[in-house]
């Protein structure tokens, strides 16, 4: 009995925190608006559809699930921030570093992303559909289920899957199926 007592009010106070953390606390705005900068910031879930950003850094802040329509984001620096479902629709990223950013399920929509640097970003289930990639730099950045500037949509199978099954294809044409030791040609 005790430890279902104890259990539950753990529990309780798991969600409490929970809560705490995903509001948007007024005084990182403060500093965010007078200094250009709140690195490690917390604004979750926080509305800050048409600010000027443009300079701005934000190197491991969590804006997870926030709002950043038409946000001039012009040589920011989110650097190892959390974006995850966050909404950027019709944002001006150009020139922003976004390297190791979390933008899973993250909405760039007509998003302007020339000259930055999305290196290492995690890009899975992200829409980038009308998007402006011009010099864009996506070296070692994570695409699964990414919806592409044109539409189209990346595979749903890890990069290492795609390799494996080229390399795969390939012993399979150049050989006939009982040629090639330990490779399944059937249903190519």
């Amino acid at each position: 009995m005790k430890l279902k007592i104890v259990a539950t009010v753990a529990l309780l106070a798991c969600f409490g925190f929970t809560e705490q953390a995903l509001s948007l606390n007024p005084q990182d705005l403060d500093q965010l608006k007078t200094t250009g900068g709140c690195p490690r910031c917390d604004f979750s879930g926080a509305n800050l559809t048409q600010l000027n950003l443009a300079g701005v850094n934000l190197r491991d802040a969590n804006l997870k699930g926030a709002t950043l329509s038409k946000v001039n984001l012009t040589n920011a620096d989110l650097t190892g921030a959390n974006l995850e479902a966050a909404i950027l629709n019709s944002a001006n990223l150009s020139g922003a570093s976004l390297t190791g950013t979390n933008l899973k399920s993250a909405s760039l929509e007509n998003a302007d992303l020339s000259y930055a640097g999305l290196i290492s970003a995690n890009l899975e289930a992200a829409n980038l559909k009308g998007a402006k990639l011009l010099f864009t730099n996506f070296r070692g950045a994570h695409f699964r289920l990414t919806i592409m500037p044109g539409g189209t949509v990346t595979s749903d199978k890890p990069y290492s899957w795609s390799l494996e099954r080229t390399s795969v294809v390939r012993e399979c044409n150049k050989f006939k199926p009982e040629e090639t030791p330990g490779t399944t040609c059937q249903g190519q």
